[in-house]
């Protein structure tokens, strides 16, 4: 992508985030937020354009979740929701509101920034691949009536983006999956060279893999990569727990495993982060697992798994990107055991 192209880009979505911290009226609780920031959405919308971004609260959409491009044969998406690329700026503005609503500062930069990586592909790529490479190919999906008195979901999702939350009574009763992908993970040229989407999620993990002993890298590595996560249905399905657990580590490893844990949690709003690291802390150290395959090298594939009770982080690095740099292309996760979208199996 060219420095101005991309730069147009940033530009257009900070001034969206400074129109929407100055008139910003939500409810103070994140639930209130989501809610009023849906329904501000929805007001925005033209009676055509809302019929494609509402569904039923129980519709099966609610739970197909994506991350990978859907298109067909004839390169049209295929996914449901309204799409950015046939908003107005304003609208436009209420989808990101929406979005930002659903994550932390930090998590909206990472988001937005997985979504000026599609632009980025779409130059270096130039028509020819495969898959379509369209910043406007990210949808916005509302289950169920926003309020603060029923239940209610929604999603924004596309390539390597897919975010989804599940509110009931005004409170989020789940806020998984969640899913950042970045492809190239770090930009080896042009005028973005050095960039890193997601940075923390592999530093972290290649701090804690180098520290391992060699006892204990016998019981952390695994044979085999770890499978593709499996998108499109609300279970994570990852069998049992794996690798080394937290009680076989020092205080410092388990140091480092716990910064990488935050480094999902802190994605979303500080409140929600707070309560999903609670949960974190609380599992014994011997019921949360760490496990990694492969070789923590830069330019080498790996993949990793770190689980509990509640939750499960799945993390691949195992493709090349799309100039064909080695291991440069990042799909990472956040889910809830046993089933995502808050629901009880």
């Amino acid at each position: 992508m060219t420095r101005l192209r991309f730069a147009a880009f940033a530009l257009t979505l900070a001034g969206i985030a400074a129109v929407a911290l100055v008139g910003n009226t939500a409810p103070e609780t994140t639930g209130g937020k989501m809610s009023d920031a849906a329904n501000k959405f929805l007001a925005s919308l033209t009676p055509e354009q809302k019929k494609k971004a509402t569904f039923d609260f129980n519709d099966p959409h609610r739970t197909k979740w994506f991350f990978t491009p859907q298109q067909n044969k004839e390169k049209k998406f295929t996914r449901k929701g309204v799409r950015l690329e046939e908003m107005t700026p304003e609208q436009k503005k209420a989808a990101l509101e929406l979005l930002k609503s659903g994550l932390s500062a930090k998590g909206y930069e990472q988001a937005t920034g997985i979504i000026g990586l599609e632009g980025m592909l779409a130059e270096l790529e130039g028509g020819k691949g495969a898959m379509v490479r369209n910043t406007g190919w990210y949808f916005v999906s509302i289950f169920g009536e926003p309020s603060n008195t029923g239940k209610w979901g929604w999603r924004v999702e596309g390539h390597h983006l897919s975010v989804n939350y599940t509110l009931d009574k005004g409170e989020v009763v789940a806020g998984a999956p969640m899913l950042f992908g970045a492809n190239p993970a770090d930009v080896k040229a042009g005028a973005k060279k050095g960039l890193r989407t997601l940075p923390d999620i592999e530093d972290h993990a290649r701090a804690l893999i180098k520290s391992l002993n060699a006892d204990q890298d016998k019981v952390a590595k695994q044979p085999k990569a770890f499978p593709e996560i499996k998108e499109g249905q609300p279970k994570a399905d990852v069998g049992a727990p794996v690798g080394i657990t937290a009680d076989k580590l020092t205080a410092d490893q388990k140091g480092t495993l716990v910064k990488l844990l935050q480094a999902y949690t802190d994605r979303m709003p500080e409140d929600l982060a707070a309560g999903e690291m609670k949960k974190v802390k609380a599992t014994p150290d011997a019921k949360l697992f760490f496990a990694y395959s492969g070789s923590a090298t830069p330019g080498e594939r790996y993949t990793y798994r770190i689980q509990g009770p509640e939750f499960v982080v799945e993390f691949l690095n195992t493709q090349n990107d799309s100039a064909k740099n080695p291991a440069n292309h990042i799909h990472s996760a956040w889910r809830r055991l046993p089933v995502d979208f808050g629901l009880s199996e």
